[in-house]
């Protein structure tokens, strides 16, 4: 059984990796900035979750179309497929994170990990290897060719592995970019192999709640699994071992996953921000200037009354109502008081 191995992941800042860091830096920040009503989140989120769960079972050899899981996610159907059965659990699992972030109420570690797991597989494999560490050995075929190219660490040296990765995290979280953090733990992970089955769905799972909690808040919007599946051969030649885990351990380079992986999440950004533009500039749900100047004075002032709107705009009271209105509707801000002493606050969701 291995014993007192520190975990020291090797990696170089490359030109290339630090203007990705830089450049998703400036992406999160826009699309924080910018207004987007609750209506358009809302169908977004819903899509975002359909691409989620299509992509990251697809990676692992789903077969079924995009068209297909909206219809199942939509209608849940109670007679099931593992294939649809997949679907479903990737996306309940999708929905209990978004939870947990929500609330704020949640640890990452291993009994999160576990739980991931536990949800990914029901009723898909043996209950006493689900939300469980595999106690037996495993092996990782070539997706194309099926002949075994990695073989992972053994099960007792597992649990050691793990915790080391874990420590990794939590004494470097505030050291080192948590970009670097989650693309590094995405990799050991699938390294270490932990799980007898899962492992993929699971890891991509865990890297979006590690990214959230670390502040690249957009995890409702967010599917870079969609990216590892538009050239599933390109993740595994990038996330993968090829050889013996005891004889490579020393020898494996974090660098150039570390760009692809961030490669991924300026064209999910670049994607997301993009999809958002184009939902909130349709008719009903576009905002204007004068939108933006309530908006902007209650971001700054905590609330509005229409006598204080008046003086920042030249629409009258009827047109200003229909302001208000609209900015209910959407979902920005919400009315207080009645009469004469009514004023307007954003709203929490």
């Amino acid at each position: 059984m291995i014993k007192f191995i520190t975990f020291q992941p090797r990696y170089i800042i490359t030109s290339r990796l630090l203007a990705n860091i830089k450049r998703i830096t400036k992406l999160v920040t826009e699309l924080n900035y910018k207004y987007f009503s609750k209506v358009v989140l809302l169908d977004f989120e819903r899509k975002a979750r359909e691409i989620s769960a299509h992509s990251s079972t697809g990676i692992e050899g789903n077969p079924l179309p995009l068209t297909e899981v909206k219809k199942i996610l939509k209608h849940a159907p109670e007679h099931i497929r593992d294939s649809e059965r997949e679907i479903l659990n990737y996306n309940q699992v999708l929905e209990y994170l978004n939870t947990l972030l929500q609330q704020n109420e949640y640890s990452f570690n291993l009994k999160l990990i576990l739980n991931i797991q536990k949800i990914v597989t029901i009723n898909l494999i043996d209950k006493l290897r689900s939300g469980k560490l595999r106690q037996e050995p495993v092996f990782v075929n070539n997706p194309q060719t099926r002949q075994v190219i990695y073989f992972p660490p053994d099960h007792q040296d597992i649990p050691q592995l793990i915790d080391e990765l874990f420590k990794f995290v939590n004494i470097n979280k505030t050291k080192i970019d948590p970009l670097i953090i989650a693309g590094i733990f995405h990799k050991q992970f699938v390294v270490i192999h932990p799980f007898i089955d899962g492992n993929g769905r699971t890891i991509r799972l865990a890297t979006k709640i590690l990214l959230a909690g670390m502040g690249l808040n957009t995890f409702n919007l967010f599917s870079f699994e969609n990216y590892y599946n538009q050239n599933v051969t390109k993740y595994f030649q990038n996330v993968g071992l090829i050889g013996n885990y005891y004889d490579i351990k020393n020898k494996i380079d974090f660098t150039p996953w570390l760009e692809y992986f961030t490669d991924g999440i300026i064209d999910e950004l670049l994607r997301v921000s993009d999809e958002l533009i184009k939902l909130n500039n349709t008719p009903g749900t576009e905002l204007q200037s004068y939108h933006r100047v309530i908006i902007n004075y209650v971001k700054k002032h905590r609330f509005i009354k229409d006598s204080d709107y008046s003086k920042l705009t030249t629409r009258a009271k009827p047109t200003r109502n229909l302001d208000f209105k609209k900015l209910i509707e959407l979902g920005f801000i919400k009315k207080q008081g009645k009469g004469k002493a009514t004023y307007y606050v954003l709203k929490i969701n």
